[in-house]
C-alpha cells in the first residue's frame, strides 16, 4: 500500500522558508502571490494487507519514528493505493 504524508508547519510558527520563497517569487514578478508556506511530502510503500493497516503503520511512524516534530508541525495522511 502506498501512503502519502503531507507535513506542514503549524500556522502559529514563523515559516522562514515560505517567506523566502514568497519574497523570491514577488521579486520575480509574481505580484499577486500573497502567502507561501513550505513543508514536506513523503510517499511510503508499506507492506500491509489493507489500507487501514497501512494508515495505522504510517501514524505509528509519525508518532514514534520521528518523521515530524509535533511542537511545530502538523500532518495529513492519505492512502494512495
Amino acid at each position: 500500500m502506498k501512503v502519502g504524508i503531507k507535513i506542514m508547519p503549524r500556522e502559529v510558527i514563523l515559516d522562514t522558508q515560505g517567506r523566502a520563497v514568497l519574497e523570491s517569487m514577488k521579486a520575480g514578478g509574481f505580484k499577486l502571490l500573497e502567502t507561501c508556506r513550505v513543508g514536506k511530502y513523503l510517499e511510503l510503500n508499506i507492506k500491509a494487507e489493507n489500507s487501514d493497516l497501512a494508515h495505522q503503520e504510517a501514524l505509528k511512524m509519525l508518532n514514534e519514528g520521528g518523521l515530524y516534530n509535533p511542537l511545530i508541525e502538523k500532518f495529513e495522511v492519505e492512502t494512495l493505493s
